[in-house]
């Protein structure tokens, strides 16, 4: 049994809607990020301050490798994840990746208080959030195996994803 990946911008609802995938499929849910912090005895921002974003994407990729060696997960990944294409490599051919597309305005309403993204900790968040949705969503589908739209409730989204993947034959 393979796992499934999701993949999508930070706030696009990984997490939420992997949680409700994992419900319906009676698989074990993972959150990479929080798998990494347990890891590194860190949190994320902590990461990023002590071992700068290059350290943290090692980190992830370390993450990545011992993920895939796993069976039978629904694991968010985090945004940044398979932007990376040795975190794509790692998946590819025995697990199979969801990208959750969410419109950057949704995202963007979903984001306006958080401060807890490194990568969005700064003046511009706006411009930054743009450029940066822009950058990594062509990352998203080249990886991706399935594409979901996360227009909806959780729940629908996950029951959208299920019927998607038993269409592609991935569950």
């Amino acid at each position: 049994m393979n796992n499934i990946i999701l993949c999508g911008f930070m706030g696009c609802g990984k997490s939420t809607v992997g949680r409700n995938l994992a419900k319906m499929t009676g698989r074990k849910f993972l959150d990479m990020d929080n798998f990494i912090e347990e890891t590194a005895g860190m949190t994320i921002p902590e990461i990023f301050d002590k071992k700068g974003e290059s350290g943290f994407r090692d980190l992830e990729h370390e993450a990545c490798r011992a993920l895939a060696d796993r069976s039978g997960l629904i694991v968010a990944s985090g945004g940044g994840a398979l932007t990376y294409e040795r975190n794509v490599a790692v998946f590819k051919g025995t697990d199979t990746v969801v990208l959750l597309d969410v419109p950057l305005a949704v995202i963007r309403e979903r984001l306006k208080h958080d401060t807890t993204r490194p990568l969005l900790q700064r003046p511009d968040k706006d411009e930054a959030m743009k450029a940066l949705y822009e950058k990594r969503l062509p990352l998203y589908q080249k990886a991706a195996d399935v594409t979901v739209p996360g227009r909806s409730t959780p729940y629908r989204t996950a029951q959208a994803m299920m019927q998607a993947l038993k269409f592609e034959g991935k569950i």
